[in-house]
C-alpha cells in the first residue's frame, strides 16, 4: 500500500460536512452556496441531456466550451486565447492535479502559500515533488519577496498562487502579484495559478489574472471553475488555461485521470460563459449582502472578524473573540453542542498552522446565516463558560 495514503487523513471539508449531516447542524463549513445559480443554465443542461450526446466528450473538452472559455477571458481580461490554450477537466482540483503531474518531476520543489487549500500538498507529493510552505500572517495575509526568497532553493520548480485566496478571502494586490512575477522570472519558476474565485469579488474589487502580467503568459498554468463562477459546485467542470505547449502536456496527464466530463454540463457552461456576463454583477451583489449580514451578526454576537474581499469565506479570530479553545476544539464544540458546522484553519497548513482562526461560508440564504449566527452565539457562550476557572 502507498504510505502517502496510509498516513493521510480525510479532508477537513468532508469531515465537517459529514458531522453537520449526522447532527442536523447548520452547515457554514464546506464552501457551497445554497442560492444563486442561474436557472437558464439548468435549462441548458437539461436540454443538452435530452437532445445532445450522452457519450464520451473529447478528452480535452467540447470544442464549444473551449472556445467559450477563451472568449470569456478575452472579453473580461483582454487575454488573446484560443481553444488550444484550454483543457477542460473534472473540476478545478483535477486541473490542479493534471497541471502538477505534468509540471513536476521527482524531487522538484513546489512553493505553497499557507493557509492553503488542502489538496495542494498531497497532489505535489503524488507527483513526486517536495512541498515548501510560506506562512502568510494574519490579519493582513500579505505576500512578501523576502518570504519567497527564503523558500526558493536550487530544486524549486513551481509556485502555487491562489488568488482570490481560500480560506482568507484576500484579493492580493498588484504589488504582491509583482513580487510573485519577479520571483518567477528571476528563478525560472512555473506558476500554477488557482483562480477559481476570479468572479466572486466583493465591494467593486477588480481581479488581475497573473498570466496577463509581463512575461507570465508562457509560465502560468491557470485553473478555473465553472462551478465557482455560476454557483454550481456539484457540476465539477473546471479547466486549465496555459500556453499551447503547456496545455498539451496537461491534457496528456488529464486523459489518464478522468479522460472527459459530462457533455451536457460542458454544453451548458459553454452557453453560460458566452451569454451569461449579465449574471455576474447581481451574483456579486448578493454575495456581498450575505457577507455583510454574517459580519454584522457575528460582531453582535461578540466575534472579531477578519476582512473578506472575495470568495465565499469569512474568517473569525477566536482568541480576539475571548475564546481560549483552539480552532479544532472550538469547531468540535460548535457542531456537537451548538449545532453549527465551521472549518478550523489549522488543516490548511502543515508547518506552524494558525490555531486561533476558523472559516465560515457566507454563501447562504438569510435564514441559514441567521440560524448559524444564533448557533455560534451559543457556541461562544459554551466555549467561554468551559474555559472559566472554577
Amino acid at each position: 500500500m502507498n504510505p502517502l495514503y496510509e498516513t493521510m487523513t480525510t479532508s477537513v471539508f468532508e469531515r465537517v460536512s459529514l458531522a453537520a449531516a449526522a447532527r442536523g447542524a447548520v452547515n457554514l463549513g464546506q464552501g457551497f452556496p445554497d442560492f444563486g445559480w442561474p436557472p437558464e443554465l439548468l435549462d441548458a443542461a437539461a436540454t443538452a441531456l435530452r437532445e445532445g450526446s450522452n457519450q464520451y466528450a473529447p478528452s480535452r473538452g467540447l470544442p464549444q466550451l473551449r472556445d467559450a472559455i477563451a472568449g470569456h477571458y478575452e472579453r473580461h481580461f483582454g487575454e488573446a486565447l484560443t481553444a488550444e490554450n484550454v483543457c477542460v477537466t473534472s473540476g478545478a482540483t483535477e486541473a490542479l492535479a493534471a497541471g502538477l503531474l505534468a509540471a513536476i518531476s521527482p524531487g522538484d520543489e513546489a512553493i505553497v502559500f499557507t493557509p492553503a487549500y488542502d489538496a495542494y500538498a498531497p497532489l505535489i507529493r503524488r507527483a513526486g515533488g517536495v512541498v515548501r510552505e510560506i506562512a502568510l500572517q494574519p490579519p493582513e495575509w500579505r505576500i512578501t519577496r523576502d518570504a519567497i526568497e527564503r523558500a526558493i532553493g536550487p530544486k524549486a520548480r513551481l509556485l502555487i498562487l491562489n488568488n482570490p485566496h481560500n480560506p482568507t478571502g484576500r484579493l492580493f494586490d498588484r504589488s504582491e502579484l509583482d513580487v510573485v512575477v519577479d520571483a518567477a522570472r528571476d528563478h525560472d519558476l512555473l506558476v500554477v495559478s488557482d483562480e477559481v474565485w476570479e468572479h466572486v469579488l466583493l465591494d467593486g474589487q477588480r481581479f488581475t489574472p497573473i498570466a496577463t502580467l509581463p512575461g507570465m503568459a508562457e509560465r502560468t498554468l491557470k485553473c478555473g471553475s465553472g462551478g465557482k463562477i455560476f454557483s454550481l459546485t456539484g457540476w465539477k467542470i473546471g479547466w486549465l488555461v496555459a500556453a499551447p505547449p503547456l496545455a498539451t502536456l496537461v491534457a496528456r496527464a488529464h486523459q489518464f485521470l478522468t479522460f472527459a466530463s459530462a457533455p451536457n454540463l460542458q454544453a451548458a457552461l459553454a452557453f453560460g460563459l458566452s451569454e451569461g456576463d449579465a449574471w455576474l454583477e447581481p451574483m456579486r451583489e448578493r454575495f456581498a449582502r450575505a457577507r455583510d449580514r454574517m459580519r454584522v451578526g457575528l460582531e453582535d454576537a461578540g466575534y472579531v472578524v477578519l476582512p473578506s474581499a472575495a470568495t465565499y469565506f469569512q474568517c473569525v479570530d477566536l482568541a480576539a473573540s475571548g475564546i481560549t479553545l483552539d480552532d479544532e476544539a472550538f469547531a468540535a464544540l460548535a457542531v456537537e453542542q451548538a449545532g453549527v458546522a465551521i472549518i478550523p484553519l489549522s488543516p490548511f497548513a502543515e508547518t506552524d498552522p494558525p490555531r486561533h482562526l476558523v472559516r465560515l461560508c457566507f454563501a447562504k440564504r438569510d435564514e441559514t446565516i441567521d440560524a448559524g449566527i444564533a448557533a455560534l452565539s451559543r457556541a461562544r457562550a459554551l466555549a467561554r463558560s468551559s474555559s472559566r476557572p472554577v
